[in-house]
């Protein structure tokens, strides 16, 4: 399924400045229409770790994991700007943690605290003990995270998924747009642009029993994905007293597994 937003919008943000960027229509929520969807802001702020660091220095230091805590939501019909200020927190020849502050209108919405670390050649030691990832075709056809009705960000999402149970699934996920308008941006950051959709991919219940938007979101990576498609096993949990936990193993194209990532939902009936 393809929508228009690739026809008509280059991509999800378009930079004004070192430190400012626009939001693209294609950015819209899947809760409200008026609000942005974090899945690509996440991506963005990745991108604005990478770049800072290219900046400063050349010696490839590379995002280990990556922590975004997500302060509120951003309507983007009151404002379609973001501001980013970055802070060495803790600087190191081989490793550093770095901060990003995302503001919206003046306000913290993202806050995120990234490890840097030196790369070391261990190709001779490379693997995991985990499960494969089922390939696209064993999933079946292409089943959109769109519908007619669907809007923004996820219209935008090329997607097939198999749940065998509720809070079980895999899905393999390709976003249409790039990140940024006229900028390169890194295998990784454009994987952590979409990886916030998982706690869509193998729902616990029903979307109409409640809603369950995460608050943050940790990735751990310790690959660069390669290929165009990322793929995800996903595992839902939810407690008795409104919290839940999302739980993502992530794959490139070439089914080998590159990270993970957890997200804390915030689980309120309706």
């Amino acid at each position: 399924m393809r929508c228009v937003y690739h026809l008509i919008m280059p991509a999800y943000f378009e930079r004004l400045s070192d430190a400012r960027f626009r939001i693209e229509d294609a950015v819209r929520g899947s809760w409200s229409p008026n609000d942005a969807h974090i899945a690509p802001v996440l991506g963005l702020v990745a991108h604005i770790v990478e770049s800072d660091r290219d900046r400063r220095r050349s010696d490839g230091l590379q995002i280990g994991r990556i922590a975004f805590d997500i302060f509120g939501t951003m309507d983007t019909t009151v404002s379609e700007i973001l501001d980013a200020d970055v802070r060495i927190v803790r600087a190191g020849r081989t490793i550093e943690l770095v901060e990003v502050a995302l503001t919206h209108r003046d306000r913290i919405s993202v806050l995120a605290h990234a490890w840097l670390m030196h790369p070391f050649d261990t190709a001779h030691l490379a693997g995991s003990g985990a499960a494969p990832m089922p390939g696209r075709e064993a999933l079946g056809d292409e089943s959109p995270m769109a519908s007619d009705k669907s809007f923004g960000f996820v219209s935008t999402i090329d997607m097939h998924r198999k749940s065998d149970k509720p809070g079980h699934g895999w899905a393999w996920l390709r976003p249409q747009l790039p990140l940024l308008e006229g900028e390169r941006v890194s295998p990784t950051a454009r994987a952590l642009g979409v990886v916030d959709v998982a706690n869509g991919i193998g729902p616990l219940i029903d979307p109409r029993l409640a809603t369950y938007p995460n608050i943050d979101l940790t990735a751990h990576v310790f690959a660069e994905p390669k290929g165009d498609w990322i793929g995800f096993e996903t595992t839902a949990s939810f407690g008795p007293t409104g919290m839940g936990l999302t739980s993502s193993n992530l794959y490139d194209e070439e089914g080998s597994l590159f990270g993970g990532i957890q997200q804390m939902n915030t689980v309120r009936p309706r």
